[in-house]
């Protein structure tokens, strides 16, 4: 098997050097064509001839080089900015929908405008994708003055601006905006009743930027709009029931009740669980299918009481209850729980819930996504997770040398028996360097870590800035001091962040020191389940051939070495000193290599429930589209009509889905299969919906009798809801609910059902 792997990858590493060579070798012919003696009037008449070509229907790679060459000049002219080799090279590959792995601080923003310039040529429009709104707008204003002097118009969607506005940003031939915006606006196109409510043109080509984190880290996270809705009334019902739910929630004990699975992602009961809850919810046998929302209710308040840890997964502020993204360590604007569990967190906090209103569609990332024709991305860490771009977006690889070499050194890690020993160990060894003038990025786990972190700092007089906040502008400006001198910058995590940290901040007198100095450090407090998100930690120090070093501290205590019981192969009694022990070092690595395989598997059952709905969404959308955009002949009063009709039964129909999927492991209790059973019945709901269109639609239209006045539509509720908000699911619990049900659990269940009617449990 070793040796088929190897061979497999001889064969990958061999054709990935081909493409290489021939990109090297457009990259020369691109230098070639010295564009230096034109004067401004012929590079833009230039650039008209190519834009007549490629609207004539010219094959875009045949323009290609000459496209490049007018960047390359038009880079050098209006921002002082002359490509390098290896940068051409990146842009060819993203031309071809290639994923490019170029390193922190390479220039993938520069290598992005070179295919975004060629395939916007045609004028269908470019969507460069990124991550947050304050690298959309900073990106296009930086890289405007090209695309402007060549031509072609370029502007940023930001959140909050108006349709016009909008409207106007995504006509423009290059649209810097997120993901998630550009998702959002996706989702409200889709239940705008008149196509001049909706903002975007039909998708043609995207540019993914921190492709890992957006194609990967957060593809599967849903995008929701839905109506808005008021708080829970005064009757409180809701309410009381969550509050309920938390109180057996909190009355119930570890072992004697309930139990975690191995990897402490879940919680059941037990035997003695169930008939404690059974008694004090006075509900009879809990596993009977008409209690099945009283056992999900209680599953969810425990998920929040024992798997949600105040100030690392959530924090409560004004009163709300925020949540926190695993991926940054911060605060996750817009963002809930599925509606069982935020309803259970609220109540486990004492708060009153929000109710979310009723969602009227929802768009995983990797499926919005995957709606361009032409998808390429870019990112510093992607060949570890290879298989998954392959595999969800048909995505390669191709890994693009550095400019100059990386001579950063990557320290073994330093593993301690307790966590109190490693932060001992962590302080010091920041104090230390901090003395020396070298310039300390710290990662850490969380919020509450990082926090803690600092305080231990300053309680030894080390300064320190801690990124954990939503001021992206303001973080933006403190990572691109943080290769000053003395510098010492805590964060929480630096996936997303697009800003380079140059030594000595950019002053070349400072930079000088700094690299003698070593350069910028690198310190982990842990190690993350991904590789690769370690990786992109590493990836801030040694840019472009800059001196560096990084170093992970781990304990045995960590999070991920409990849940593999790593601490039981150590024998050592707890000790302030480092082990050195290099096995352990290979265990870490391969557990990292296990979590990256399980982590596929979970993508790839959990699409299995999302690709279907989404399956279904789009052939409903393509009906709906054609009758917004007036394809079919119909009355005005028809068409709104069956707009309005389409968007209620698909509303209705994510409702049940939604309903399905909170209870569909039931199912394995009956030794079906839940996602075949899942499709089943999605399928079968799916089917009526046509004919619920038709009947309701020509019950209405009798009752319009005809008229196609919008007063008439108004009266009869033929419109829009009055307003709108849009959120983010994190859905984290549905991906950990799928082992719910374990042999206990399952033994459990059978035996209160066939010994209920002996010993009358019913009856509790």
């Amino acid at each position: 098997m070793n040796i088929a792997v190897k061979l497999m990858q001889k064969l990958k590493d061999r054709d990935t050097q081909n493409k290489l060579k021939v990109y090297q070798e457009k990259a020369e012919l691109i230098r070639k064509r010295n564009l230096e003696a034109w004067d401004d009037g012929q590079l833009q008449a230039e650039s008209l001839r190519l834009q007549k070509e490629a609207k004539s229907g010219t094959p875009l790679d045949e323009l290609l080089v000459d496209a490049y060459a007018l960047v390359c000049e038009a880079a050098k002219r209006k921002l002082g900015l002359q490509p390098y080799d290896v940068q051409i090279m990146a842009a060819i590959a993203l031309h071809e929908r290639f994923l490019i792995e170029q390193h922190t601080g390479e220039g993938k923003t520069l290598s992005a405008v070179m295919p975004a310039y060629l395939n916007a040529l045609t004028g269908k429009g470019v969507h460069v994708l990124t991550f947050n709104d304050y690298l959309a707008n900073r990106d296009a204003e930086w890289m405007g003055p090209i695309y402007r002097f060549l031509g072609l118009t370029v502007n940023s969607v930001q959140t909050g601006m108006s349709l016009f506005e909008k409207q106007e940003a995504y006509a423009k031939d290059i649209t810097y905006v997120t993901v998630k915006e550009a998702g959002f606006d996706y989702l409200r196109d889709t239940i705008a009743l008149d196509e001049a409510d909706t903002v975007h043109r039909p998708f043609h080509f995207v540019i993914v930027d921190e492709a890992d984190s957006l194609l990967l880290d957060e593809a599967r996270v849903p995008l929701v709009i839905a109506s808005e809705s008021a708080s829970f009334g005064n009757d409180g019902n809701n309410g009381n029931d969550g509050i309920c739910f938390a109180d057996v929630a909190r009355q119930l004990q570890q072992v004697e009740h309930y139990d975690f699975d191995e990897f402490q992602r879940n919680v059941y009961l037990n035997e003695a669980g169930s008939a404690k809850a059974e008694s004090l919810l006075g509900c009879g046998n809990l596993y009977e299918n008409h209690n099945s929302h009283l056992l999900m209710s209680l599953n969810c308040a425990l998920h929040a009481e024992l798997l949600l840890k105040k100030d690392v997964d959530y924090i409560v502020r004004d009163g709300n209850i925020e949540l926190i993204d695993e991926y940054t360590g911060r605060v996750a604007e817009n963002r809930n729980l599925p509606d069982g569990l935020q309803a259970a967190l609220a109540a486990k906090e004492g708060l009153q819930l929000l109710a979310g209103g009723r969602i009227l569609g929802t768009i995983t990332l990797q499926h919005f996504i995957s709606l361009y024709p032409k998808i390429c991305g870019m990112t510093a860490t992607a060949q570890t997770s290879a298989m998954d771009f392959e595999e969800i977006y048909v995505l390669q690889v191709v890994q693009i040398p550095p400019h100059r070499p990386n001579i950063r050194i990557d320290h073994p890690h330093r593993i301690y028996t307790h966590k109190e020993a490693k932060l001992k160990a962590l302080v010091e060894e920041i104090s230390s360097v901090h003395t020396s003038g070298r310039p300390i990025l710290i990662g850490t786990s969380s919020v509450k870590e990082s926090n803690m972190l600092a305080e231990a700092l300053a309680v030894v007089n080390v300064p320190c800035h801690v990124l954990n906040a939503k001021n992206d502008a303001k973080e933006a400006e403190i990572i691109a001091k943080a290769g000053e001198i003395s510098a010492v910058t805590v964060s929480t995590n630096m996936a997303g962040r697009g800003v380079d940290i140059r030594l000595g901040g950019g002053n070349p007198k400072q930079a000088e020191v700094v690299a003698k100095l070593g350069g910028l450090y690198v310190i982990g407090t842990h190690v993350n389940e991904s590789m690769r998100i370690d990786d992109q930690l590493r990836g801030r120090s040694g840019r472009q051939g800059d001196p560096g070093s990084s170093v992970f501290f781990v304990s045995l205590e960590d999070e991920l070495m409990l849940r593999f019981g790593i601490n039981k192969a150590i024998h050592n009694l707890r000790q302030d000193e480092a082990l050195e022990d290099s096995v352990l070092r290979s265990k870490i690595a391969q557990i990292q290599r296990v979590i990256m395989g399980q982590n596929f598997d979970i993508r790839q059952e959990l699409n299995c429930y999302s690709d279907m709905v989404e399956d279904q969404r789009r052939i409903l959308y393509e009906e709906r589209l054609r009758i917004l955009k007036g394809e079919k002949p119909m009355s005005p009063s028809e068409q709104r009509v069956r707009l309005f009709y389409i968007d209620e039964f698909w509303a209705d129909h994510l409702a049940y889905v939604s309903y399905l999927r909170e209870g569909i492991h039931l199912e394995s209790l009956a030794s079906r299969n839940p996602i075949d059973e899942f499709h089943t019945q999605i399928t079968h709901a799916y089917e009526q919906i046509s004919a619920k269109i038709n009947r309701e639609s020509a019950n209405m239209l009798v009752r319009l009798e005809g008229s196609n006045d919008p007063a008439m539509w108004e009266k009869f509720g033929l419109k829009s809801p009055t307003s709108t908000r849009t959120y983010i699911i994190n859905d984290q619990y549905i991906q950990n609910k799928r082992n719910s049900w374990t042999t206990t659990t399952v033994l459990a269940y059978y035996l209160r059902k066939s010994l209920k009617p002996i010993f009358g449990w019913g009856k509790f």
